[in-house]
Formats: C-alpha cells, structure tokens, sequence
C-alpha cells in the first residue's frame, strides 16, 4: 500500500485560516439573546455575553461606540446586537464586535422599567416622608430641559403669564438618546452646588419609551432622591409615566403644568387682594387702635408722669439691701474671730515651753523623749530638760 500525503497543519496555521473564514463569512450580523455577565470597565468598555437555551458568546462593544446605546443593558435583558464576528487568535476564541445594540421589543424596556421600580420602591425612594414640599412664592427656578424643544418655551410662556416675579435659570441638557442619562445627573448635581434654586423643574416633550428612557435610569432617579432642592417633573404627556416621575417631589403631567405647578398666578394674588382689601384694612386698624391704646397707657401711667420717683424708689431698695449685707458680713466675721481666739487659746495650751516654765521637766534617752517609767533604762546616758536648760547624766 502507498502512503497517503496527510497535510499537516500547525496551531498558528490553522487558527489563521478558521480566522479569515469566520471574518470574512460574518463581516456584519445581527443576533438576538439574553446579556449575562454584564461588566462596564472602567475603561469605558462593555463586556458580556449573549446567550439561549443552546449556546453562549461574548461581546465586546468598544468605548465611543457605546455612546450610542440609549439605555443602560443588565442581566436577563434581551438585546438585538449588530457587529461582526471576530478570532482572538493567541487564546483560540471568537466574539462578537459589537457596532450596535437595541432591546428586543418594547417588552424588554418595560421589563427593565418593573425591576428598577420594584427595587427602588422596596429602598424607600418613593416613599412620601423623603418628599420636599414646593416653596409657594419661588424666587428662582432651575430648568433642567432641551434649550431647543416647545417645553422650555411653553414653560417660559407659563412663568411670564402666572408670576413674572420669578427668576428663571435654563439649564441646556440633552434629554434624550446616548449620555442624557449622565448629563441629567452633571447638571442636577451642579444646580444643588447653588445657593439661591428654590425649585428645579426636570422637563421634555413627549415621545416613545425609547425617547423617555434617560428618566428610567437609576442614576438619575439616586440624583433627584439625593438633590437638596426640590425637583418637580413635568415629563412627556399625562399617560407617560417614568422612574423620575416616582422619586421626585411633585410630578407633573407636562412641562406646562410643572410650571403651574411651581408658581402662584398673580391674578389669583390680585382678585385675593381686592377681594380681602376691607379685611385687610379693618385689620390694620384694628392693630393700630391696638397699639394706640397701649401707647396712651404708657404716657398717663405713673412711671411715665414720675421717672424720679422710681429711680429714688430703686436707690432707696438698694441701699437697704446694702445695710443688710454689712451687717451679715459683720456678724460673720465676729463669729470667726470669737472661732479664731477659741482655738488660739486651745494650741496655747500644748505650748512645750510654757509647760516647762511651770516647773515640768523633760527626759530624753537615745534621742526620744522617755514618757513611761517602764521606758526608762537607768542603765544608759540620758538627759533631763528645763525650761533654762538641759542636764546630762
């Protein structure tokens, strides 16, 4: 039999060909599975995997592309993803460079919608006792809104109709799309750094759920939770609901009616006035008559007529109170000197010199004083003091 010539091919060949085949056959594809693993690298990058029932195969979508995503991806969310396939030679493995990336279907939004609201529920962030309540009679308020949409500009027709008082600051942010979810939270944040914001609105039009997503972002609705100012949202129409709508102090239907919401109408102010001005006025008098009267008291009362009078009346208690002091300390110190001489007396009773004068003597043997019969050795040196002098024997 002759041998049969068998090609053989080494690692690096070998992966070389599966690499060129697989690129070329899978330059741009589109695939539907479920994210798992999800990982947001410091970098910027994103790692995951996507996966079914049969298979599993990572993804890498590079920072810069990612900008494009208008929503954050999680675990168990379904995505449609577009890239092309890709060999990672040195480990022999392929992935998935992915270009772009949508959920598969609304129902994937709103699935993610229910668990971000379940679980900031269950933390309390929707709870009432953390709301703010609304100042009534703002000075300045913070427009954190699009500068190009009809919201700011129906917002500012409100303003200027209802109460042209107020003063209004507009914050230009995107609101929608890749990053507007970051830059709602930067402006938030740069707001609560001011010390004059009575209240910030947070605002958009109406629009899809793809449109409304940045205000269903949990970095959002921690920002609004955490702000120090009160945020009233006025997002979309009246049947939009977003994550923001339940953390913010006071929501609104539309960026129109928040504006309602944050200032008073001065024709309500001027029909109150004009309707309350005999009130009002009966009221004044009443409190100038009031304190008419107490006026008048004051002047015919005794103290006003007579000021010498208390003054003498004030002079004549103190120096009795004065009196009254000397003679305390007095009687005091009477009583510490009679103390005083008492004890003097006493110490001059165990005074040794005078004892000695009377006729008393003392016997020291060894340096101590013999104060018992029985202590004494007749034996040994001792001396006897007088009152004149000392004996030795």
């Amino acid at each position: 039999m002759s041998e049969v010539n068998e090609q053989i091919f080494s690692v690096s060949e070998i992966t070389k060909s599966i690499k060129f085949i697989l690129e070329s056959s899978f330059e741009k594809i589109s695939i539907e599975g479920e994210i798992s693993n999800f990982k947001a690298h410091s970098s910027g990058h994103w790692y995951f995997s996507l996966k079914d029932e049969g298979a599993v195969i990572n993804c890498t979508m590079w920072k810069g592309v990612n900008n494009f995503v208008f929503f954050t991806p999680e675990d168990g969310m379904k995505v449609i993803v577009t890239g092309r396939l890709t060999v990672y030679a040195p480990r022999g493995s392929y992935q998935i460079d992915v270009r772009t990336m949508k959920p598969a279907g609304v129902g994937e939004l709103q699935a993610a919608f229910e668990r971000l609201k379940k679980k900031l529920y269950e933390e309390g962030l929707f709870d009432e006792q953390h709301k703010k309540p609304i100042p009534y009679f703002p000075k300045k308020i913070a427009l954190i809104t699009s500068s190009e949409g009809a919201a700011v500009r129906d917002m500012i027709s409100v303003a200027e109709r209802r109460y042209p008082l107020v003063e209004l600051l507009i914050v230009p942010t995107k609101v929608q799309g890749s990053d507007a979810a970051k830059e709602i939270v930067k402006n938030l944040d740069k707001i609560n750094l001011l010390q004059d914001i009575d209240i910030v609105i947070l605002a958009r039009g109406g629009g899809s759920i793809e449109d409304l997503w940045p205000f269903n972002e949990e970095i959002v609705a921690r920002a609004i939770f955490n702000s120090k100012i009160p945020v009233i949202t006025g997002i979309g129409h009246e049947v939009d609901f977003t994550i923001a709508d339940f953390v913010s102090d006071l929501r609104a239907p539309t960026p129109s009616v928040a504006m309602e919401l944050a200032t008073p109408d001065q024709e309500e102010l001027k029909n109150f006035v004009t309707e309350n001005s005999s009130t009002i006025s009966e009221l004044i008098d009443n409190l100038i008559n009031e304190y008419k009267s107490e006026i008048e008291d004051y002047l015919n009362s005794y103290t006003f007529k007579y000021p010498l009078e208390n003054v003498r009346r004030f002079s004549q208690q103190l120096d009795t109170i004065n009196l009254r002091v000397n003679n305390l300390v007095e009687k005091k110190v009477l009583s510490y000197n009679s103390k005083l001489s008492l004890i003097s007396k006493t110490l001059e009773g165990y005074d040794l010199q005078k004892s000695l004068k009377k006729g008393f003597a003392l016997i020291k043997q060894n340096s101590k004083f013999v104060t018992r019969k029985n202590n004494f050795n007749k034996s040994e040196p001792h001396t006897i003091q007088f009152y004149d002098g000392e004996v030795k024997i």
